[in-house]
């Protein structure tokens, strides 16, 4: 692997890091939200797991495109 391979695939990995964290914070406030709404503790499980699972569909899109159409140095 050349230099300018391995610093494409470490700014790829560094840019899909920080849309999870992006991610994770924008799906962390819609849960509080939807709390504030008064969605009692009964539904609290099936929101998260509605939330991880948007999520990762999210963090896998980034990765694909960002590994797809990220542009050479």
């Amino acid at each position: 692997m050349s230099e300018e391979q391995a610093l494409r695939v470490l700014a790829v990995f560094l840019e899909v890091l920080v849309l999870t964290g992006i991610v994770f914070c924008i799906l962390n406030g819609v849960r509080l939200i939807l709390s504030d709404f008064g969605i009692g503790p009964k539904y609290n499980r099936i929101i998260l797991m509605a939330l991880v699972a948007g999520g990762f569909i999210l963090v896998v899109f980034f990765a694909t495109h960002l590994s797809t159409f990220y542009p050479t140095f």
